[in-house]
């Protein structure tokens, strides 16, 4: 479909209010289900009550239809893209009620090619500290001491986020305990708020 009939089905839905615009969104996964439609989990800040950044989390659902363009405008695949790019995303507000949300993907531009600009796989970004909180209702991890919120960190927990015992076994967001030592690994991106919040991947009970 050419870039016009997108653009003015966009400002159509723009007008409705229909569109979410998620501005330097950080790719955390991709998967092509087939030739045809692939799927890129974002996550974004959103700005909520007393200026605090809440992180989100949407699967957008990538097809034909879908306008993605480089750093430089030009038109390029969805197999072009990249975990760890930044981009500004277009999305429909109609999302499912899966976790993360499904939505289609109207456009997405890379604006940076990675958020980490020296990336090393062999490395990843872990943080060793002792459970604060658990908030299984909102899907959070909060790490760090009670009494000095400049050593906390919150984490968003997903149906992505593997959790593991000290036996290795998997269990679940409710099974930790505050006080517990942890491992997490999370993504590159994080909010500037505080306390400074990212996507866990992977937490260990120490």
């Amino acid at each position: 479909m050419d870039d016009f009939y997108i653009n003015d089905e966009v400002e159509t839905l723009r007008s409705r209010n229909n569109v979410i615009f998620a501005d330097e969104a950080v790719i955390e996964e991709i998967f092509h289900d087939n030739r045809r439609t692939s799927f890129v989990t974002i996550s974004y800040g959103v700005l909520g009550d007393f200026n605090m950044t809440h992180m989100e989390l949407v699967t957008l659902v990538v097809d034909s239809n879908t306008i993605i363009r480089s750093r430089c405008g030009m038109r390029i695949s969805v197999r072009d893209l990249r975990v760890g790019n930044v981009v500004d995303a277009e999305f429909s507000a109609a999302m499912t009620r899966s976790i993360p949300p499904q939505s289609r993907a109207y456009r997405i531009t890379v604006v940076r090619e990675n958020v980490n600009p020296n990336p090393n796989p062999n490395i990843p970004n872990i943080v060793e500290d002792r459970v604060m909180e658990i908030d299984a209702r909102n899907n959070f991890l909060y790490t760090g001491n009670p009494n000095d919120i400049m050593s906390q960190m919150r984490f968003v927990v997903n149906n992505m986020t593997e959790i593991y015992d000290r036996r290795g076994n998997m269990i679940s967001l409710r099974d930790l305990r505050p006080g517990q030592m942890v491992r997490v690994e999370h993504a590159d991106f994080m909010t500037m708020s505080i306390p400074p919040q990212t996507v866990a991947f992977r937490i260990w009970v120490s």
